[in-house]
């Protein structure tokens, strides 16, 4: 068994698995758009990202292609962590705005504002759609093509594929082909109908200080504390 510290606890892990699949092992939530159990880890969407390390050489990594590691030290929702996930939240609605998936995403972790310019390409490059179709269909009618800001996803010179049996398996895990609640003539490109209140432990402390999740999503952790009247108040009153 490996051993490591992840969020100041001590937790073990099998030969072989990730960051990713221990948190879940033990019931803690990282969030994720491009990882499915059935499916090989792709590490595109980087919202599983993590903190590995202390000090000034911490890096954040994907917990789903990152490896278990004895003496490793994890902390899955610093500051840091967040502001990225935000960030990469950021990412994708401008690309797919009308995805309820990532419309959810963006009112979990307070995702209020979108600083990009709306492109509404509707695909955000997760690949679980060609993965899906190789591992599971058996059919790699799909796949990646170009690279950079060209890359999309579509059939070998994008005619249509003879191995393609219609299965409908990429539009049923795509995350971007799961309309919004308001439809495609939204007149906001993020959505914050489920909006949820932001965790006050995050400015104290610099991370999460709690880890079965929903909790520390609540905004109760850090209660402000009353200011002392100063001592011309006192005279005043007196």
């Amino acid at each position: 068994m490996i051993k490591f510290i992840m969020n100041g606890l001590e937790v073990q892990a099998e030969e072989g698995w990730s960051i990713l699949e221990t948190a879940k092992f033990y019931g803690l939530e990282i969030p994720t758009l491009c990882y499915n159990e059935g499916l090989s880890p792709y590490g595109g969407c980087r919202l599983c990202l993590v903190e590995i390390g202390e000090g000034p050489r911490a890096k954040l990594v994907s917990s789903c292609t990152y490896p278990a590691e004895e003496g490793l030290f994890v902390r899955t929702d610093t500051n840091r962590v967040i502001k990225a996930r935000r960030m990469m939240i950021e990412l994708m609605l401008s690309v797919a705005p009308g995805s309820k998936v990532i419309q959810d995403l963006a009112s979990k972790f307070g995702v209020k504002q979108m600083r990009f310019e709306v492109r509404n390409e509707e695909c955000i490059l997760c690949g679980l759609c060609v993965r899906i179709c190789a591992e599971q269909m058996d059919a790699h009618a799909i796949g990646f093509q170009n690279r950079g800001h060209k890359k999309k996803i579509s059939t070998p010179f994008d005619i249509r594929s003879d191995v393609c049996r219609h299965c409908g398996a990429c539009m049923y895990i795509c995350p971007a082909c799961q309309l919004r609640c308001q439809g495609p003539d939204a007149d906001t490109a993020v959505c914050n109908a489920c909006l949820t209140m932001d965790p006050t432990c995050l400015d104290t402390y610099d991370e999460l200080q709690c880890w079965m999740y929903d909790a520390g999503k609540c905004g109760t952790c850090v209660q402000e504390k009353p200011e002392k009247p100063n001592s011309e108040d006192n005279e005043k009153t007196a």
